[in-house]
């Protein structure tokens, strides 16, 4: 049996390092799907929180992190990011769409990525992976979306 997607569909799957420079190669990857599918359209979004998630991902925890693209075929793109901690923060520890008030100091030099998601995707979410196939206390994902839809 063949299976057969839609054109505008596609998926990357990327496992990132426990690097300083993780969130620079998934913005890497970014750029090159996005302009290689035709949706330049979505970059400046998908680049700034992608980033910040692959950052969050090498800042919070100790282990290797995972980055997946995957083009939703009606304009959206869903970015998920999945590391080892099981710790969910805000906004993604709500419904989506339900904004989390800033609480950030303004004198702060760092706290506001999360709410950069919550500002300018579509749709953000995130789930705690517990014991699994992974392994026990898998991680978490992250995820959101940009575009059209």
């Amino acid at each position: 049996m063949v299976t057969v997607a839609p054109r505008d569909t596609w998926s990357y799957a990327l496992r990132l390092p426990h690097d300083p420079r993780a969130a620079r190669v998934a913005r890497m990857t970014v750029r090159a799907a996005l302009n290689g599918h035709g949706l330049p359209e979505l970059l400046d979004v998908a680049e700034l929180l992608t980033s910040e998630l692959a950052a969050n991902a090498y800042r919070h925890t100790k282990g290797p992190a995972s980055l997946r693209l995957t083009a939703l075929g009606d304009g959206r793109l869903r970015v998920g990011v999945w590391d080892s901690s099981p710790h969910i923060p805000a906004p993604f520890d709500r419904p989506p769409g339900d904004c989390v008030p800033p609480s950030v100091p303004t004198d702060a030099e760092g706290g506001r990525g999360l709410l950069l998601v919550q500002e300018y995707a579509r749709s953000w979410g995130g789930w705690p992976l517990g014991d699994d196939l992974l392994g026990p206390g898998a991680g978490k994902l992250l995820w959101f979306e940009v575009g059209e839809g």
